[in-house]
């Protein structure tokens, strides 16, 4: 334990997502032999990034503007609509570079432990923005572990009686992977998603 105001930064820096005690107290003690100049410039984009940065008003990803440039790119196909839990896995799709529709970020994931249901997700403003008949597929790109699974049913559920191909991203072994080394959930996915060696 540290004094005032050390153990204070000790620990905010601790309450971030990921990071433990001894991380914290490393950033700290970075923090503090730092130029003022690099601390100043670190605590001006905090503030900036809180004051700039808000929720795309269409598909709830980070924006500095009322709708994301995902939203106001013509070129994206707007028949697909990308269901993803976090903005953070927008980040990874686009990666990619394989996905050119449109995305809806839900906000997180069925959690009954945690207390989070459907209504506390943006699952009403995805059935809002399904209604005009525009989007023909919806990828569920929900994360593979049990939350991910409960929302991606209950979507399903929501979502097959609108007449909407709803798809699933694959899942199973990784490139590069050992069999030896799966665990059993992964290997019955890929066991179940099993394609023709003619497929390529």
């Amino acid at each position: 334990m540290y004094e005032g105001v050390v153990q204070d930064l000790i620990d905010e820096l601790g309450r971030l997502p990921g990071v433990g005690p001894k991380s914290a107290q490393r950033i700290a003690f970075h923090i503090l032999q730092a130029e003022p100049e690099d601390v100043r410039r670190l605590a001006d984009v905090l503030h900036e990034v809180k004051d700039k940065v808000k929720f795309c008003t269409i598909c709830f990803n980070v924006s500095e503007e009322t709708q994301c440039r995902i939203c106001r790119d013509p070129r994206r196909d707007p028949t697909l609509l990308c269901c993803v839990e976090e903005y953070k896995d927008v980040v990874a799709i686009e990666r990619t570079r394989e996905f050119k529709g449109r995305y809806h970020v839900l906000g997180g994931a069925i959690s009954p432990i945690d207390g989070i249901g459907p209504e506390q997700l943006h699952i009403r403003e995805l059935m809002m923005r399904l209604a005009d008949g525009t989007v023909t597929e919806v990828i569920l790109a929900t994360d593979p572990n049990l939350e991910g699974e409960a929302t991606a049913t209950y979507l399903t559920r929501m979502l097959s009686p609108m007449g909407l191909r709803v798809t699933r991203l694959a899942s199973g072994l990784p490139v590069g992977g050992d069999l030896e080394y799966a665990d059993e959930v992964t290997l019955g996915r890929a066991f179940a998603g099993r394609r023709s060696a003619d497929d390529g």
